[in-house]
């Protein structure tokens, strides 16, 4: 029978968590000791009650320092990185809610059907907080060659991105639609999508890029920019 592993912590601590893609064993602390376990008899690896000391404390990954949490109002972070943030629309900086009803960061509900323009992400449309920026392409990219995997943490399903103990997790939120139906909320739970600062192509005004994941894919793709997606900043 395979063996369902679970943790409770406070702080971020230095697991010895390998990414299946690379490594067979899974190393874990039971009773003071090391525990080794073959990956091949583990169901699945669950994280509770998980924190970090300083949500705006950062994660170095192939030297890029990758932001703990979502971005939730403009200029403020998420309080958990389990935790959805709020959702944007490229290049704009206004929040939109990550749960039903439809309401950005304002109160407002009047959805935003018009087409985000520019070749990059505007710094004073930069939603991230001071000091944090909306990471490029070739910044996501090196994220994804990071390795990742599928895992839940607090009961959200996401990906942890990283190796050893350097790693991040982005919450699997969904989006909100930037075509019919505009602003429906899609994927809760079961797909991430993180805006980049890059544009899909300076003579395609519609789309810009993005790291998009599932449980069983991840990589780069684009998207129209007028859709609501998640922002995981990096240091500036």
């Amino acid at each position: 029978m395979k063996k369902i592993i679970i943790f409770t912590c406070i702080i971020v601590i230095a697991l010895s968590l390998k990414s299946q893609e690379e490594f067979r064993t899974f190393n874990y602390i039971k009773n003071g000791s090391v525990v080794t376990i073959d990956i091949s008899n583990i169901d699945s690896v669950t994280f509770s009650n998980f924190s970090v000391p300083n949500n705006s404390t950062g994660v170095l990954i192939n030297g890029v320092i990758w932001a703990t949490c979502n971005v939730n109002k403009p200029g403020e972070f998420a309080s958990h990185p389990f935790t959805a943030g709020m959702f944007y629309q490229w290049n704009r900086k206004v929040g939109w809610s990550s749960t039903d009803p439809l309401v950005n960061h304002e109160g407002g509900g009047t959805w935003d059907d018009s087409d985000p323009e520019g070749d990059t992400w505007e710094k004073e449309n930069d939603p991230c907080p001071t000091g944090w920026r909306v990471p490029t392409f070739a910044e996501q990219e090196s994220l994804l060659n990071s390795g990742s995997f599928w895992g839940e943490l607090n009961g959200v399903n996401g990906r942890f991105f990283g190796n050893g103990t350097q790693r991040v997790f982005l919450p699997a939120a969904g989006c909100r639609s930037g075509f019919f139906p505009n602003g429906m909320l899609q994927g809760v739970n079961y797909f991430g999508k993180y805006w980049s600062s890059t544009s899909y192509d300076t003579n395609y005004s519609t789309g810009a890029e993005l790291l998009n994941f599932f449980s069983d894919y991840t990589g780069m793709g684009s998207q129209f920019r007028k859709g609501a997606y998640s922002v995981r900043c990096v240091a500036e």
